[in-house]
């Protein structure tokens, strides 16, 4: 067991420490806190604070004092009253105000709003308005349906065998499956190269003949496999992390933001199939890299295992229309697709207990299958130093 953590240990530290990795790890993090500073840049360039003027002609505004903006990073604009367009030219000409509403009389049957102004008006003033424009429209309401009107319809979406519902509160947790998933593809595809290329590159400069006169070839590939699991999930934690922190922070300022759910199931559906199907992939590229000759022979051969991943991807439009379709559970039992359809059907339908079962059985059966197979092609491997070994083999001398 010493030799296994000794294994275990050495291979998680030479990848962890790896400067591919480690700019992989805030890489991402990095470009995606980049992107939201360039896009707030963005838009405190277009915020301007000064005022906006009206004229109300069709006797609309009761309450000029009432509080209409609730932004938290800026001030509301200052909405100047003129009573005629003469004297609200005047004030624009001379820079006090950036432009001027005009509600004509008739407001109340057509809507009908003019804006003068010499050029564009800040989306923020724009913003401002229309918030003062509803609320004052609504003045005299009772609060509960004032509140009814601002937020609009709270719509929940049944699915057709009425055991789910979407609504706004569980945005998060149909986004929440397909993000994971894309972040385990990266991430599986990144972690196994490295297993790929480290087990290829000990066969061709015959470090292996030497590691294994201390480790059997099973301890040394269960190692590997289990540590290039943890390389994974230290990446994909770290990345999640980034995202909950930015969560938080958004919730802060964003009612949208705070108010989402995340069912506690789906959460740990997610977890039950990602591990195994790291084991998995993690099992079958150290398995191919035992038995090439060639880096880049071994990169050609794990498409094979990596392609299937990305086929819900390609089909979630039909899997969220009918998630219990044929397409659909066929997917949810391949343990190569299984770890993205499950919880993607889980967001839409009650999934039958007996497919959750069957879909977990199989990957977590594949998964120690893949182990004991990395193990089998490793001892094959050595002893066919130079020559290629193929599946065939593998399996019918195993």
């Amino acid at each position: 067991m010493k030799k296994f953590w000794r294994v275990f240990l050495y291979e998680y530290r030479r990848h962890v420490l790896r400067k591919r990795f480690i700019f992989a790890l805030l890489g991402m993090p990095l470009m995606i806190l980049f992107l939201a500073a360039f896009g707030f840049i963005s838009v405190f360039i277009q915020y301007k604070n000064t005022p906006i003027g009206y004229i109300d002609q069709a006797g609309v505004i009761v309450n000029p004092g009432v509080s209409y903006s609730e932004d938290p990073f800026f001030k509301p604009v200052e909405l100047i009253p003129f009573f005629d367009e003469s004297t609200a030219r005047q004030a624009m000409d001379a820079g006090m105000v950036q432009g001027v509403y005009i509600l004509h009389p008739e407001y109340l049957d057509n809507g009908q709003v003019d804006l003068i102004a010499p050029r564009s008006v800040s989306p923020n003033a724009q913003s401002d308005f229309s918030a003062f424009l509803r609320l004052n429209l609504l003045e005299g309401k009772s609060g509960e349906i004032k509140s009814r009107l601002l937020s609009g319809p709270e719509v929940e979406i049944l699915s057709i065998d009425g055991s789910r519902q979407a609504s706004s509160q569980r945005i998060l947790s149909i986004i929440l499956p397909i993000a994971v998933g894309l972040l385990f593809l990266i991430v599986i595809n990144m972690t196994g190269g490295y297993l790929l290329q480290a087990v290829v590159e000990e066969k061709e400069n015959r470090t292996m003949e030497i590691i294994v006169t201390s480790v059997s070839p099973n301890q040394l590939m269960i190692g590997k496999t289990l540590a290039d699991l943890c390389v994974g999930l230290t990446q994909l934690a770290a990345w999640l992390g980034f995202v909950a922190i930015g969560l938080v922070v958004a919730g802060v300022f964003s009612p949208w933001v705070a108010m989402q759910e995340i069912e506690l199931g789906s959460l740990l559906l997610i977890i039950a199939l990602v591990l195994p199907a790291f084991i998995m992939i993690a099992g079958l590229m150290a398995a191919t890299g035992a038995m090439v000759t060639e880096t880049r022979e071994s990169q050609q051969m794990v498409t094979m295992f990596t392609l299937p991943l990305f086929v819900p991807m390609w089909l979630i439009y039909p899997i969220m229309i009918n998630p219990n379709s044929p397409l659909a559970v066929g997917l949810s039992l391949f343990p190569l697709t299984s770890p993205m359809t499950l919880p993607l059907r889980a967001a839409f339908t009650t999934i039958p207990a007996w497919q959750i079962a069957a879909g977990l059985v199989i990957i977590y059966a594949c998964a120690a299958s893949a182990l004991l197979l990395a193990g089998r092609a490793f001892r094959m491997g050595m002893l066919r130093y130079g020559k290629r070994l193929t599946w065939r083999e593998v399996f019918q001398r195993g």
